[in-house]
């Protein structure tokens, strides 16, 4: 099989799929005026999905993420999940999602082939959660992510952005969430796009920080896998579940980097902080999967060897609802 590989040698085995721009929270570090909704007619459909996921599969693709947005404003996202794991060569299908629809559509998405979720939660103080998200749903959520354990799904994780003045000190708080429940919790370093300068500022807390304190607390960080995605990860012989931080200006953050990203409107992004991005849909069209790997091989040639948040450059990425973070 050819492999999707750049110049740097790292192949790429992890597509993160976005089906919309869309989201009906409100998180002010990602949509505070909420989304543009122009761009949903011109979202990604499902027959151009299935083609999609069959070129990347061709070139060793094995993991499927369907981000947003909120990907369960599609109401073809059943029809999505059962579509991507059908496809030959992909091993595992996973979500990210603000879980509000979690208790409704667990079954149906198990049932689809759904192997893994992400739940994003910032905060596990109800008031905080409403400030942040604007919306009152954190208890039919947290009831959602246990429904998804009692289920055997192969992963489930929460995702929390860390924010200086929301979440900075409930580390204590997520560790007790986490003591008896198998699911891996990951604190998520907030990161500069070109719309949140002054919010960067003010939010920003380094992972390190919270990296040295699992680490005296008796963490241990664990190997990653082929296709895991950016976090360090940590157990502990006494909790049930595990840590994860996902620090995108620790050294030599894009050394292993195995994904690519495409948007709900079909363009490929080599980088979730690049300056451009390669318009992909015309060869969507045509039930020939080589135009379009001739495509991705040509086009993740010209992937850098690491992002430019270092240098205060976030690209062209408005925000992280563009193609799900």
């Amino acid at each position: 099989m050819t492999q999707l590989q750049d110049r740097f040698k790292r192949r790429f085995t992890y597509l993160r799929l976005s089906l919309t721009e869309s989201c009906n929270f409100r998180c002010d570090y990602c949509l505070p005026n909420g989304p543009d909704c122009s761009s949903r007619k011109h979202e990604i459909t499902l027959s151009e999905i299935r083609r999609l996921v069959t070129a990347f599969a061709e070139l060793g693709t094995t993991k499927i993420r369907l981000t947003g947005g909120e990907p369960c404003l599609r109401k073809d996202l059943t029809d999505i999940i059962a579509t991507c794991k059908e496809v030959p060569g992909i091993e595992k299908v996973a979500i990210t999602t603000n879980g509000y629809r979690l208790q409704r559509d667990l079954p149906a998405w198990r049932d689809a082939g759904l192997d893994a979720i992400n739940v994003s939660i910032d905060s596990l103080d109800p008031s905080t959660f409403h400030l942040i998200t604007g919306q009152n749903k954190l208890p039919q959520i947290i009831e959602g992510i246990d429904e998804a354990v009692a289920m055997d799904f192969a992963k489930v994780k929460v995702n929390t952005v860390l924010l200086k003045q929301y979440n900075g000190g409930e580390l204590p708080q997520f560790l007790d969430f986490i003591k008896d429940r198998n699911v891996a919790l990951r604190f998520i370093e907030l990161m500069r796009t070109s719309d949140n300068v002054d919010y960067y500022k003010k939010h920003h807390v380094s992972g390190q920080e919270i990296k040295q304190q699992l680490l005296n607390e008796g963490w241990v960080q664990r190997l990653k896998s082929h296709n895991d995605g950016p976090a360090q990860e940590f157990k502990h012989p006494d909790y049930a579940g595990q840590m994860g931080l996902i620090m995108p200006y620790s050294r030599d953050f894009c050394d292993d980097c195995n994904r690519l990203r495409v948007s709900s409107l079909g363009q490929l992004f080599l980088c979730l902080f690049t300056e451009q991005h390669q318009d992909i849909r015309q060869y969507l069209q045509t039930d020939d999967p080589e135009p379009l790997m001739n495509a991705l091989q040509h086009n993740v040639m010209l992937k850098k060897a690491t992002h430019g948040l270092h240098d205060e450059n976030s690209g062209a990425t408005r925000h992280l609802a563009m193609i799900g973070g």
